[in-house]
């Protein structure tokens, strides 16, 4: 609870009487124990309790923010068996330089078994699709594979 000093041109928050440690702590935003009490020794927040915050206790919100996802497996090898299986795709832009042809997007390919890289330069990222579809139907025409094995 907050009680406000109304004088003349002056708008002062003059306590907010509580001594849970967690509620001040989500009050502040989260902010670590030790923080809470280096507040408290240098007296920097009206109105928090001259308390020791202790490091023991966890908030479920920090402790589900901090998590962090375990990384995945190293590959010692190619796990494709043949080129295309695998096509590793990314759409970059829009650039701030355009290209001779007024492209400001570019779609590289990589190809999981052989390290292959197509590049190709887009105006628009509309045009993705249809040029995959495009480099698809020639690199099938080209290469002996099946694509869905």
């Amino acid at each position: 609870m907050c009680i406000l000093s109304l004088s003349q041109n002056n708008l002062t928050c003059l306590s907010a009487l509580n001594y849970d440690i967690m509620l001040w702590h989500k009050r502040l935003g989260h902010a670590s124990f030790s923080l809470l009490n280096k507040l408290v020794s240098k007296n920097l927040v009206v109105g928090l309790p001259s308390i020791k915050f202790n490091d023991d206790k966890f908030c479920d919100a920090c402790a589900r923010g901090k998590q962090v996802r375990n990384s995945f497996k190293l590959k010692n090898g190619v796990t494709t068996t043949h080129p295309l299986k695998l096509l590793h795709v990314d759409l970059c832009g829009p650039m701030r330089i355009t290209s001779r042809g007024a492209k400001i997007y570019v779609l590289v390919m990589v190809d999981d078994y052989s390290r292959f890289t197509w590049t190709l330069f887009l105006a628009s990222k509309d045009e993705t699709f249809e040029n995959f579809l495009v480099f698809l139907k020639r690199t099938e025409k080209r290469v002996d594979t099946h694509w869905f094995l």
